[in-house]
Parts: structure tokens; sequence; C-alpha cells
């Protein structure tokens, strides 16, 4: 008698795809170099999406991906990407930013907003270029400012992370780029919130931010009377909480989960406990929304269009961050190998810029194959981070022992 395989075995599949995959090119392939495995599951994401393994073996890809199997795997991810945003929001720690509020301000501000300006432009000739790159819903307006702002992205979960592994995040200059960082990561968030908002919904997002504001006072409250034990489950019904509230006004739930974690102060936690939750949160849950992800990439205007796309996004983001990077350090006079150190750490732009990415292709301002470039530039200025900072950092160091000699 033959066994009918179930929709949880087809599942089960898939996620030991999921994990096995990439790790294995990973550890085999010893990339860590130039593609850390956060890299390497983002490109078995789109390895594994509709664009190459659909394109090659329709078959399987259908076996494995059904249509219920993803909507499964879509739940997991909008999960783990809501708890990675959540942690980006407590690790802000704007007190030190507003005690180094003048360096950090011209450093934050010409690190983002000049390849803001560099990404508009390249949004202008993709427009100029073909119409498919705009959503079936999105303004020109809210296309150049969305495409402008995933170029400024910087990633502050894996920019913690790459500068653990290089050992300058407790360092002082390590806590300079993070309160750059932090900075830029507010801006990103108010600016989606603006591309995000809907005329025709206006008060209710209004009521949101309103009732947001008075709820957060509430619970800061009620948080700072609570054992660190209780904090974590409360800290996670607030979470889903204000994700829905955010997503109701339309503003999307990763706006909520952003904010939701910004009004948490980080030291209400132990840092190991926060960073552990970081490390196991991409362990245990994030590989699935890269997969999910994957599943979303299209190459329908074309392979080479998508990717000629990708190198124009790639060059005004990291172009326009080290002449954002290079004029701050002018202003700040920083030394230049350090200016340029600063602008590729903060060029780091997996994760968050993808999260971005989605949100924009979810309210369908951006086309499939748009998101399909963004990923590409995504993945490509991410692996150029490690290669690019470690000789940078060495010099550096160099320079400054015999500065103190």
């Amino acid at each position: 008698m033959t066994h009918a395989i179930t929709t949880t075995e087809v599942f089960l599949i898939a996620l030991a795809l999921i994990f096995a995959l990439p790790w294995l090119i990973w550890r085999l392939g010893r990339t860590e170099y130039y593609a850390p495995l956060v890299v390497v599951q983002i490109l078995t994401g789109i390895l594994l999406g509709p664009g190459v393994l659909g394109e090659i073996y329709p078959d399987y890809y259908n076996f494995v991906f059904s249509p219920q199997v993803v909507q499964s795997l879509n739940g997991i991810a909008w999960w783990a990407v809501m708890l990675f945003v959540w942690i980006a929001g407590i690790e802000l720690d704007l007190h030190e930013v507003w005690r180094n509020r003048r360096e950090t301000t011209i450093a934050a501000s010409l690190a983002l907003g000049t390849p803001l300006l560099t990404g508009c432009l390249a949004a202008l000739v993709m427009l100029a270029w073909h119409d498919n790159w705009l959503g079936s819903q999105g303004e020109n307006w809210q296309f150049v400012v969305g495409i402008g702002m995933a170029c400024s992205v910087t990633a502050l979960p894996i920019l913690i992370l790459f500068m653990e592994r290089i050992e300058i995040l407790r360092k002082p200059l390590g806590q300079r780029v993070l309160r750059y960082a932090s900075m830029d990561d507010i801006a990103i968030w108010c600016v989606l919130a603006l591309i995000m908002l809907d005329w025709t919904r206006v008060g209710r997002q209004t009521g949101f931010l309103i009732g947001f504001g008075l709820a957060a006072w509430t619970f800061r409250t009620l948080m700072c009377r609570l054992s660190e034990t209780d904090r974590w489950y409360v800290g996670l019904i607030w979470l889903a909480l204000c994700g829905f509230a955010a997503d109701w006004a339309g503003l999307h739930f990763m706006v909520g989960a952003f904010l939701s974690g910004a009004v948490i102060d980080g030291h209400w936690f132990n840092r190991e406990r926060v960073d552990l939750l970081r490390h196991h949160v991409l362990l245990v849950v994030m590989p699935v929304f890269f997969l999910s992800t994957g599943l979303r990439t299209h190459w329908d205007i074309g392979g080479g269009s998508v990717v000629l796309a990708a190198g124009l996004l790639l060059v005004a983001s990291v172009g326009g961050k080290l002449l954002g990077t290079g004029i701050a350090g002018r202003l700040l006079n920083w030394p230049r190998q350090e200016s340029r150190l600063i602008g590729w750490l903060l060029q780091t732009k997996a994760l968050i810029m993808i999260i971005f990415a989605s949100i924009l292709l979810d309210k369908a301002i951006i086309s499939a194959e748009t998101f399909t470039a963004l990923l590409l530039m995504a993945v490509m200025s991410t692996m150029l981070t490690i290669p690019k900072v470690t000789p940078l950092l060495a010099n550096l160091s160099l320079q400054r022992q015999q500065g103190e000699r």
C-alpha cells in the first residue's frame, strides 16, 4: 500500500532544504570571508525561488513549495522578521546619541543623505529605462524615495555581527559607528512611514500614532515595575499588538515592530541575553525568511536587465555612502582611512534592506523585478564589506601604532 505524502511531510522537506543547503555551501565552500552564512542563506533562497529552481525544475519546485507549504513558511517568516526588527529597536542607544549629538548628526546625516540622493537618481534612471520597475500601486515619488532609501540603509544587527567578528564592537570606533547606524535606522523607518502614508486612511494612521504614544507611556511604566523574566513575556505581547495596530492603520506591521522595540530601554535586559536572542533568531527562524524572500524573486523583464539594474543600484549605494562619509570626515577631521572604513561598515545592507524592500513589494510600490535587483544589490554590498574593511582596519591600526611611537 503506497503512502500519499502529506503537506506536513513536504513542509519538513522544505525546512530540511532551507537549513541544509546554505550550511553545506558555507561550510564546505569556506565562504566566510566573502560570503558569511547570512549572505549564503539569502543567495540560496534566490536559487530555490521561481526564477532559478522554478524555471529549471518546475515540477520539483511546485511539489516542494506548494501554496500550502509557502503559506506555512510565510507565517514563520513574518514572526522571525518581527523579532529581528524588534531586537534592532531595543539595541538603539539614543542616550549615547544625544551625548554626542553634533558629531553623530553630521556623520549620520551625510552617511544617509548622500546615498539617498544618488539612489533617487538611480531610481529616475530606472523609471526612464523601463515602466515595469514600478509596482502596480506605486506612485513615481514613492518609487524614487523608496529606492533612494534602500540605497541608504544600514543593517544595524548585521553591522553588530560584523564588528563582533573583527573585534571592534566594544571599542570607541565601533561605538561611534553604532551611533551613526542607530540614527540612520530611525530615519529609515520614519521615511518608510511617510511612503506608506495613505491619505484615504490618514485618520486611522494619525490615531495609531497618538494611541501608540499613550500606550508606550503606559507600557514603559509597567516594564519598570516588572522582573526581567516578566519583561520578556510582556515585551513579546507588546510586539504582537504593535505589529497588529500598525498594519491595521496601513503602515505595515514592520513599522509597528520597530516602534515596539525602539521604546524599550536596552538596560532593562541583560546584554548577553539580548545578544543570544539575536543569534538564536538568526539561527532558528531567519533562514525561513530568507527562503520566503527568495520565493518572491522574478526575472520577467530579463535576467540581464535585472543584473544591470542591481549594478546601477550598487554603484549608487556604495558610491553615495563613501562620498557621504568622506565629506563627514573632512568636516569632523577624521583620518582618510577612517572615513573609508566607516563608509564600508555602514554599507552593510542585508536583512534590513531586504525587509524594507519586502514592505515596498507588499504594498506594490515596486515590482518583483525591482525587488530582485534590490536583493542582489544588498547581497553584493554586504559581501564587499569584510574584504574591504579588513585591510583598512589593519592599515588604520598600523598608523595609530606608528603615531604613538
